[in-house]
């Protein structure tokens, strides 16, 4: 979608179902990286998107279940201008955007623990949202070219 809401021309949609284990991240990786080459991402761009995958995907290993594993779908949208990535859990509700960045320049001792990779996903998308959606939460990463 574009900034004003409407499709991209030539959007498609693909998406894929995964199990909520970090020993999957690689299949995660390899499923986006693949249409996001095809769609033209920059090398450098490509593994910026690679890693805020990866971080998100822990992150929903480690603690969207109280009983894992769950599972995820990971949507994939290339647009015109556009790549969007879906990622999409029925965990506990958890709205990464509404986290406090840390201060950064606080010493390590008196940071506390955790918020750093929400801060790198932050910084290497283009754009970051979150909404739930019934009992799903429905994390969406946006990068150009």
């Amino acid at each position: 979608m574009t900034a004003t809401g409407t499709p991209d021309q030539h959007e498609a949609c693909v998406e894929r179902r995964f199990q909520a284990a970090v020993e999957r991240v690689p299949d995660v990786i390899e499923f986006i990286s693949g249409p996001a080459s095809a769609w033209g991402l920059h090398p450098h761009r490509l593994m910026q998107l690679e890693l805020a995958i990866e971080e998100v995907v822990v992150n929903i290993c480690d603690y969207a279940y109280a009983v894992p594993p769950g599972d995820f779908i990971v949507r994939v949208r290339p647009g015109d201008s556009r790549f969007v990535v879906e990622v999409i859990d029925e965990g506990v509700p958890f709205d990464p955007l509404m986290v406090a960045e840390p201060d950064l320049l606080a010493g390590a001792q008196e940071r506390p623990i955790g918020g750093l990779g929400i801060l790198l996903v932050r910084r290497l998308m283009d754009e970051v949202g979150y909404r739930r959606d019934g009992t799903q939460n429905i994390l969406t990463l946006v990068i150009s070219r």
